[in-house]
């Protein structure tokens, strides 16, 4: 046995065994190695240049030229995502108005957007309102857009598609000939809607304008019934902030800004969008109005002692492009120094005349984009508060309204005569309504010159304002506001100045108010509603039908002072025609 061990024990001490054959396991294993170690070499020496130069990634564009070429050949079509391929192109919100849907459409400058393309998906998508998400499926339609409004940026894109069917998601095309098709959004309803929000800095207060609540045209509402509700995504709650309103009126909710809201304001975080702001009822069947709204900043001088200019106009219009031109270029002449207009889904091309007139001839205009219908109450508390820091006086008056002063006075001392009395926040003048004066066609000297014929009676006024004398609701009705405790209204004298409203033009002009009214608490012509209103024309009814003596209506006196006043300042000694 000793033997056997040490025999054993010396060949284990000993010189080594032959090797045996290696298994196939092993084999594999060190293959395996090998091709691991290969590919590894193969990228480390495509990525990292040798000799000492340091690791330095290469993006390498796949973009290429023409931009409507940037999608890769790869993927098949239908498989192509819109996110990847342009990250910066998305559906931002999408609103249904009762005869076309809006979208708004962020688009970069850079990318070249022509034919669009609007699609309609059912309902079996599973979509966030007002969001993204499903896009998996085929469109069941697909139509032409409305129309589409070019933008600057930052600004979105506005484009306006054909109504979708009842519970369709929307989406867009950009690329038709790609096939490449943005996410689909479920639209929100425009009459329950958080839609515009002002941050206001003279009280660090935020004003959202919402529809929805039902308030009363003109009187305040119980602010205690309401709260506003902050928050990038009102899908969760736990990251929401809530605060009190201070003043409810109409569509203009007032509301105190929560502090850390208000921090971000002030150190001007432009990295992020502004939190989104809606409008919370409280007590039995409470509700969160949808929202669209993000704060926006209205920039003021540092210097409020004195106001750039001394008169301003505010209006709304649609499609009123065409009557600018003569508005403008009258009212700068007796003393308006800038016109802020707000552009109510005009298409007939008002962004070119605004920017020629801005540019050739100097006027200070600004056009905003206001696409909510029939809120122009809102829009004109907006306004007012856009001219606060720049405008001593602000006249809310439509584009077919001319102030007129038959006296001769000049507007600038009529305005200082009574920016002297600090307890006048409001000058009521008197409207004289126009009519066809005769006519069947849209005369080509313009409505001063072509309509001279009006009704006896004033039918309503209009109202230029010191915006710092507004109530805080920033209540308004027919282009009046309420005013602070303490400050009143003059109505103007007749003789000193007046309002030609040349409401009553030819049929060709006058039709188009059947579209549809601006005002929120103003019926519109073809509803069964309030007909024997003053908004109304006197025994025309509903119908956009011509009646056979409607050139010699509305004609009670012949009224030449505002024509003979135009053709003796603005037409050529030589050749007697106006600009």
């Amino acid at each position: 046995m000793k033997d056997r061990r040490r025999r054993a024990g010396a060949a284990w001490r000993g010189s080594p065994r032959a090797p045996s054959p290696p298994s196939s396991s092993s084999l594999w294993f060190a293959l395996f190695v090998f091709f691991c170690f290969a590919l590894f070499a193969a990228v480390a020496f495509s990525t990292v240049r040798l000799f000492g130069v340091s690791f330095r990634p290469v993006l390498m564009s796949t973009w290429q030229s023409p931009a409507m070429n940037a999608v890769s050949g790869e993927l098949p079509i239908s498989r192509r995502d819109p996110a990847a391929a342009f990250p910066s192109l998305q559906i931002q919100e999408a609103i249904s108005f009762p005869d076309q849907v809006l979208l708004f459409l962020k688009s970069p400058p850079s990318l070249p957007i022509s034919d669009l393309l609007c699609l309609y998906y059912s309902s079996s998508l599973s979509i966030t309102p007002g969001g993204g998400g499903g896009g998996g499926g085929r469109p069941d339609l697909h139509l032409p857009p409305i129309s589409s409004s070019s933008s600057s940026s930052p600004d979105p894109l506005l484009v306006r598609c054909p109504l979708a069917p009842s519970g369709f998601s929307i989406s867009l095309s950009p690329f038709p000939s790609l096939s490449l098709d943005l996410p689909p959004v479920r639209p929100h309803l425009w009459d329950h809607l958080a839609y515009a929000a002002v941050f206001d800095p003279r009280d660090n207060s935020t004003i959202v304008f919402a529809k929805g609540l039902n308030l009363r045209p003109t009187r305040l509402s119980d602010p205690s019934r309401y709260e506003c509700i902050f928050g990038w995504n009102f899908f969760k709650p736990r990251y929401l902030l809530t605060s009190a309103v201070l003043s409810a009126a109409q569509e203009i909710i007032r509301c105190k800004t929560p502090g850390s809201v208000l921090l971000r304001h002030r150190r001007r975080q432009s990295n992020r969008a502004p939190p989104l702001v809606s409008v919370k009822s409280k007590g039995r069947g409470s509700f969160t109005l949808p929202s669209v709204a993000r704060p926006e900043t209205i920039l003021s001088p540092r210097d409020r002692s004195k106001k750039e200019h001394s008169m301003c106009v505010c209006t709304m219009v649609r499609n009123q492009a065409r009557f600018l031109h003569e508005w403008i270029l009258y009212h700068s002449r007796i003393g308006v120094q800038r016109w802020f207009i707000y552009d109510n889904n005009s298409d007939d091309g008002i962004e070119q005349v605004i920017h020629s007139l801005a540019s050739s001839s100097n006027y200070n205009i600004t056009r905003h984009s206001w696409p909510w219908i029939k809120t122009q109450e809102a829009g004109f508390a907006h306004c007012a508060l856009r001219a606060r820091g720049h405008c001593e006086w602000v006249g809310f008056i439509d584009v077919d309204e001319f102030l007129y002063l038959p006296s001769k006075t000049r507007l600038h001392d009529v305005l200082r005569n009574y920016s002297s009395k600090p307890w006048v926040g409001e000058l009521r003048t008197a409207c004289h309504s126009f009519g066809p004066s005769g006519r069947k066609s849209i005369p080509s000297e313009g409505v001063m010159v072509g309509y001279t014929c009006r009704m006896n009676t004033p039918e309503r006024h209009k109202s230029i304002v010191r915006p710092e004398a507004l109530n805080p609701s920033l209540i308004n009705v027919v282009h009046h506001f309420h005013l602070r405790d303490g400050m009143r209204y003059v109505n103007m004298d007749r003789g000193v100045m007046v309002i030609n409203h040349y409401k009553y033009q030819v049929w060709e002009v006058f039709k188009e108010k059947f579209y549809r009214r601006v005002a929120t608490y103003v019926a519109d012509w073809q509803d069964e509603e309030n007909v024997g209103s003053k908004d109304r024309a006197p025994g025309l009814g509903t119908k956009a039908v011509e009646p056979p003596d409607w050139p010699s209506r509305f004609c009670e006196v012949r009224d030449a002072g505002l024509r003979d006043w135009v053709l003796r300042v603005f037409s050529d000694p030589n050749t007697g025609l106006l600009p």
